[in-house]
């Protein structure tokens, strides 16, 4: 009796050692997560769930982790999206994880009911062993995207690799085509292209298009020709946050949409989920972007019909700042006081409305004797009321006489008119310095301000209706009451407001 007693003692024993080995990674580590401690959602192709895991970094972070799932659930898709990530990661990384089996992933996983859980310590084989993948996507680090050479070296060993351990047979492999760099990146791996976003984006155009040579993926994900048709919009180069991540919301939201199109066939133009913070107009500049990317994924389409006007009123008002300063939160800065200067700008909650100011004819230069405190409706931060552009009308100063500066702004509706606030201010003199506004559209409003030790008093020219192509046209010039010799006249800021 006390032989089997012990028997069957020592049999659960080790019962209980292989249970708890089997409950931890495949590795059979403790400290390690596997799949059982995941969200235990796998299951067969055919239970309705669509399964997308991304082996990436920060640029599949930028492009499935935050509005995918909601585009997917709009759509009447239920999602479950992995990103492997690892900051920077390169597919030689990748290659060289696989090869050790490395668990060094930061495994982000939004599961069905739309929950973001991270389980750190991953390797790419316990992640495919999680879930009955449906769509598995690979990518080059983003300084290298455009180099085929990194490519062809690294890929395929990932790709058999991942083809070997997958659970589904029927999976489709996706390359993610990521975004040129802003051209004013300093990211050091902008060298690589000789610091030319065109040279950049034409380079991973070439590679996206011959990766099938490489190893036979099934689908391209062209989301760097759709934040390059982005950029040709109104919003311009600013749809990364520091020269090559996405700008949050807008630059993410542009991937996502590129990613949920492609995957899903179904446009995402009109779609109704709104991120946090994009107006309607710019979420149609993204929609619209990645739509034409999937269209053409290896071009860019210039979008004609985004280059200016939101059209309707302005839920905001549009701030400028003239002073070539440090810029001001909120405010759209005018930075050159010279022709040809041109910014598409934002409303005061930081949405792009369409509208665009084109500096015509130039100041002369830039003045830095305005005051630092100041009580009007415009409640200026003392970087904008301090720094003002200038003219001069009567005489030369600097070598230039400047009788008139002339801005344009675009975009406005031509069926609305608007209220146009103006400040300007020069410390420290006491003759007269009046500053006339002439705001000019369809009609004619001007208004003049004395700037002479201005502190505390603007100029409204109100009810100005744009001209039929939505343009109003502001000229800059010293008043009938100017009495300064050089005929000095200054604009540190303007207000832009919409009426019905």
């Amino acid at each position: 009796m006390n032989t089997i007693y012990h028997k069957l003692k020592y049999g659960l024993a080790v019962l209980m050692v292989l249970t708890l080995f089997f409950s931890c990674s495949k590795d059979g580590n403790p400290n390690k997560i596997g799949p059982a401690d995941l969200t235990g959602q796998q299951g067969g192709s055919n239970d309705g769930v669509i399964r997308i895991l991304a082996i990436g970094n920060s640029f599949s972070e930028d492009a499935i982790e935050t509005h995918l799932y909601n585009l997917a659930k709009e759509a009447g898709k239920t999602v479950i999206i992995g990103n492997l990530y690892i900051g920077g990661a390169s597919l030689e990384q990748h290659k060289l994880n696989v090869e050790k089996n490395a668990s060094i992933y930061s495994y982000r996983k939004i599961g069905t009911d739309g929950v973001k859980r991270t389980f750190e310590k991953t390797s790419i084989k316990t992640a495919l062993a999680d879930e009955h993948w449906d769509y598995i996507s690979f990518q080059q680090v983003s300084q290298n995207s455009g180099q085929l050479e990194t490519v062809q070296a690294a890929l395929p060993t990932v790709f058999n690799f991942v083809k070997e351990n997958v659970l589904n047979q029927n999976v489709k492999y996706i390359y993610h085509q990521t975004w040129a760099y802003a051209q004013n990146s300093t990211h050091s791996g902008f060298a690589n292209y000789d610091k030319d976003q065109m040279k950049m984006y034409q380079a991973i155009v070439d590679v996206s298009q011959k990766v099938k040579n490489i190893v036979p993926v099934d689908i391209i994900i062209p989301a760097g020709t759709a934040i390059q048709n982005g950029r040709t919009s109104v919003v311009g180069d600013n749809f990364t946050r520091d020269g090559y991540h996405l700008t949050i919301p807008m630059g993410r939201f542009t991937a996502a949409c590129t990613w949920f199109e492609t995957l899903f066939g179904q446009s995402a133009v009109g779609m109704a989920y709104k991120p946090e913070g994009l107006s309607a107009f710019e979420i149609s500049i993204a929609q619209n972007a990645a739509h034409m990317a999937v269209l053409k994924p290896y071009e860019v389409t210039t979008m004609t019909d985004f280059q200016g006007g939101a059209g309707g009123p302005l839920t905001s008002a549009v701030l400028i700042d003239f002073g070539n300063n440090t810029p001001s939160e909120r405010w759209n800065q005018v930075n050159s006081f010279l022709a040809g200067t041109q910014i598409n700008m934002k409303d005061s909650l930081g949405s792009y409305v369409g509208i665009k100011l084109s500096l015509i004819e130039r100041f002369n230069g830039v003045n830095a004797d305005g005051p630092t405190t100041t009580n009007t409706p415009l409640n200026m931060p003392a970087t904008v009321s301090k720094y003002s552009y200038f003219g001069n009308s009567k005489g030369a100063f600097g070598g230039m006489t400047i009788k008139q500066s002339v801005f344009e702004l675009t975009g406005l509706d031509k069926n609305l008119t608007y209220s146009i606030s103006f400040f300007g201010a020069r410390g420290n003199v006491s003759d007269n310095r009046e500053t006339k506004y002439i705001c000019t559209g369809t009609n004619e409003v001007s208004v003049a301000l004395n700037t002479s030790s201005n502190t505390n008093k603007i100029v409204v020219a109100k009810g100005v209706k744009p001209d039929a192509s939505g343009k109003i046209k502001v000229t800059v010039t010293s008043g009938e009451n100017n009495n300064n010799g050089t005929g000095f006249y200054y604009i540190s800021a303007v207000r832009l407001m919409s009426s019905n």
